[in-house]
């Protein structure tokens, strides 16, 4: 990880985010996390994060994070700032669940993905689809330092090869290995009801919260190839 990106801003610090941020502090990053419901909403998670956490806006954070995590329910995708993350590295962890977030014709016919949406949302940032595809206790389990047998891998997609650098030695620094899918119209590959979705980091289906089983990049790679459309 480049030593000049050090301050990781998060756009949503619901369970996703609130893990994402811990083990970026973990980690040694700065924080800035975020709501919808402002920054005063945030007081024990930033208590809880210490002293390199602070709370702020959508917009304080877009500006302030040198990567950015959107961690929103999709339907807020719009709502997601958008000048102060161009050029940057943006990390989407969302899921299409129309039950929450209402018929997104374009995801229903599988022409799209929720990646390429926030990607035409915000056209000047490099979007990075990540940690959408694990559940959020596991997330938080499964980390392990560089090295170890018990190493958990992840999926990513996105169109820019810079940007995947930068996000693989972030999930590296967090505690994982990256498998590469591709293109971020490849993120299929990982969404909601697809084999390599939350399957690959549980001992039983359906999966709980105490869990959580370490994933490798070949067994990562084996629920990626049986996705179908």
């Amino acid at each position: 990880m480049d030593a000049d990106m050090t301050t990781l801003g998060l756009i949503g610090s619901g369970h996703i985010g609130s893990a994402l941020a811990r083990l970026a502090v973990a980690a040694g990053f700065d924080v800035v996390v975020s709501n919808s419901r402002g920054p005063q909403t945030l007081g024990e998670l930033v208590a809880e994060l210490g002293p390199s956490a602070r709370a702020a806006t959508a917009e304080e954070a877009a500006a302030a994070g040198d990567i950015v995590v959107v961690t929103v329910p999709l339907r807020n995708y719009r709502q997601v700032p958008v000048e102060p993350l161009a050029g940057k590295v943006v990390i989407d962890t969302n899921n299409y669940y129309p039950d929450r977030d209402g018929r997104f014709p374009e995801l229903d016919a599988g022409t799209t993905t929720s990646g390429e949406l926030l990607q035409r949302h915000l056209p000047t940032s490099r979007i990075i689809k990540a940690f959408n595809n694990i559940y959020f206790p596991h997330l938080a389990a499964l980390a392990r330092s560089e090295g170890s047998s018990e190493r958990t891998a992840l999926p990513i997609a996105g169109d820019n090869s810079d940007a995947k650098t930068v996000a693989t030695e972030l999930l590296d620094a967090f505690g994982y290995d990256v498998v590469d899918v591709g293109a971020l119209n490849e993120s299929w590959r990982f969404q909601v009801g697809t084999p390599a979705y939350g399957d690959p980091y549980a001992v039983a289906l359906p999966f709980s919260d105490h869990d959580a089983a370490p994933a490798s990049a070949e067994k990562v790679r084996a629920a990626l190839a049986a996705a179908q459309r």
